[in-house]
């Protein structure tokens, strides 16, 4: 299984650098057009005031990311096999993607920070989490247990699978929508775990191998890996994206891309059954989330007081003396050194069965 998951690895490489040369070249060609059509940031009133700059650069470059993304897969599929459970990701990603080009295009179009309401945007993610639960356990049947990491252990949640599962999708949308707020932060960071995601799942597939049972077989434990390499083709977007989104920024991805990129690598990790490992690689992500929910609750409870300068966490650092670039550096670092302690340890794991 190990050798059929190396070899996946090895033929995803071709939908990766397929998914960064469409995502840049389609970049390259949006930054024209979007100053043409004055599509651009209107930085928010709570963002430092070192940001006032970026105000007037192109937003909406997801459109590249999600773009470069489908030909990945869509390669994939043409070199793997077709995968139901991959045409799922897939709408979910542009599920996502939708919503937030609505979002930024109502930004755009009224000149303001704000877009559609915290009301219809979660009420988009909850509707579009539930269809992703209830296809996951009545269709794929998928089953309603859980894999807990590095103790290999499964538990069966029965139809708390469902909650289980919309709770991850809106928590990793709004994680990485919140974390999109430096030059290549949140690209980033999504490089860095998509990087290293099928490994992962490669890894613990083998090594929880025995802890399924019902309609899961080898053959269903391979789609599992397969689904995997969905994350090939989102690296490779970001990657192309990079080129223009580091610092200095000359397009951002927008809500269009941060949706998009947060729905689906949520999507992706649940079909894989490694759901678990995203705020273990992905730590940054939950740290980002929980300073805000953190700052927005305590300033509530103490009547204007504030634990953070500004939230989310990385605007506490840039206040704090920090440049843009050490930040990002050192959260894509943190990301980095997290990768490979988890697959270091699964792989010492695997070696020791």
């Amino acid at each position: 299984m190990i050798s059929i998951g190396l070899e996946l690895i090895t033929t995803s490489l071709i939908p990766l650098l397929a998914a960064a040369l469409v995502s840049m070249l389609i970049t390259w060609r949006l930054i024209p057009f979007l100053k043409k059509v004055r599509s651009t940031q209107t930085i928010h009133e709570d963002a430092p005031d070192s940001h006032n700059k970026k105000s007037g650069t192109p937003t909406m470059g997801g459109v590249a990311i999600i773009l470069g993304i489908m030909v990945g897969c869509a390669i994939a599929v043409f070199l793997v096999k077709m995968s139901l459970n991959l045409l799922v990701i897939l709408g979910v990603l542009l599920s996502f993607g939708l919503v937030g080009f609505l979002d930024d295009y109502t930004k755009v179009a009224k000149r303001r920070n704000l877009g559609l309401t915290a009301k219809q945007k979660i009420a988009f993610q909850l509707g579009v989490s539930l269809f992703v639960a209830l296809y996951y356990v009545f269709v794929a049947q998928m089953g309603t247990k859980i894999l807990i990491p590095f103790v290999w252990k499964s538990v069966d949640i029965g139809y708390f699978m469902i909650p289980y599962i919309m709770f991850i999708m809106v928590a990793m949308v709004n994680a990485v929508n919140l974390t999109d707020g430096l030059d290549g932060l949140a690209a980033g960071v999504s490089t860095i775990l998509s990087l290293f995601f099928p490994i992962i799942c490669i890894l613990g597939m083998h090594l929880s191998f025995n802890l399924l049972s019902g309609p899961e077989s080898a053959t269903a434990i391979l789609n599992s890996t397969m689904d995997a390499m969905f994350f090939f083709s989102l690296a490779g977007a970001c990657l192309g994206f990079l080129v223009f989104n580091r610092h200095p920024a000359k397009i951002f991805m927008g809500d269009t891309g941060s949706l998009a990129l947060g729905g689906g690598i949520a999507a992706a990790a649940i079909f894989t059954r490694m759901e678990l490992f995203l705020p273990i690689i992905g730590l940054l992500f939950v740290l980002e989330a929980l300073s805000d929910i953190i700052q927005v609750a305590y300033f509530k409870i103490s009547k204007g007081k504030r634990i953070f300068k500004m939230a989310p966490l990385h605007h506490h650092f840039e206040l704090s003396g920090w440049s843009e670039t050490k930040v990002v550096s050192v959260f894509t670092g943190i990301t980095l050194l997290l990768c490979l302690i988890s697959v270091g340890v699964m792989c010492l794991q695997y070696v020791g069965r």
